[in-house]
């Protein structure tokens, strides 16, 4: 199979898709790679490091669609990008349908088969290409944060960890899922007093055990969210 990496093209994207040594996985296997050009300096990859794996490196993304059996993306495909797509050809990424029907209309209409890493499940029926991002989601909501509570971002003046005769800052996290977990661990890292709400009590008793000590489970209702979040 002949697999293409296009550079992304979506604003702040700065992933690539593969890495060389992911090429040099699939090369051994029998499979050929197209890279685009420059798609790896995001990440901090030259095209050399695909090269010398045994990649080939194209011009433009003209090229990638057009020689390759299946595309592989990080983000969901830009229009410019599904009009270089080919009936049949494979596009494997983030498609995240539900949210953009335009998306999933054009998608249709050029018939590829699309595999959206969202929906990807293992034999435990979790979601292994959806859970990373979801983790990244959890510890970066702390970190902007964090910086919006700085007086020249036209915030409060409050440090989220406070300093010796100062109290830290309170965070409220509503939802003990990934994203959650991630968010609540990371503010409790930094010193700041958290509550984390959820309504599965089985998933707060597992928070309760794992979490820091300055980190409190709360059953959420609209009582506690009233209380809390003020």
């Amino acid at each position: 199979m002949i697999i293409g990496i296009p550079a992304e093209i979506k604003k702040d994207e700065y992933r690539v898709a593969l890495l060389p040594v992911g090429a040099k996985l699939l090369i051994e296997d029998g499979h050929e790679v197209l890279i685009e050009c420059g798609a790896g300096l995001g990440s901090g990859f030259s095209d050399s490091d695909y090269t010398a794996e045994g990649a080939r490196c194209l011009d433009g993304p003209e090229e990638i669609y057009a020689g390759a059996d299946m595309i592989v993306k990080v983000k969901e495909p830009q229009p410019s990008e599904i009009a270089l797509m080919r009936p049949g050809q494979i596009i494997f990424c983030y498609f995240h349908f539900a949210g953009s029907r335009e998306l999933t209309r054009r998608c249709l209409e050029k018939k590829i088969t699309a595999v959206a890493y969202e929906t990807l499940t293992d034999a435990r029926g979790r979601l292994p290409l959806l859970t990373p991002m979801s983790e990244v989601a959890g510890k970066m909501s702390i970190q902007e944060g964090a910086k919006g509570l700085e007086k020249p971002m036209m915030g409060r003046g409050i440090l989220l960890g406070g300093v010796a005769g100062v109290k830290p800052a309170d965070v409220l996290v509503i939802g003990g899922g990934v994203v959650g977990t991630n968010a609540a661990r990371t503010a409790a890292g930094l010193g700041a007093n958290v509550v984390i709400m959820d309504i599965n009590l089985d998933r707060l008793r597992y928070l309760d055990e794992i979490m820091p000590k300055n980190v409190t489970t709360l059953y959420c209702d609209p009582h506690a969210i009233e209380r809390y979040a003020v």
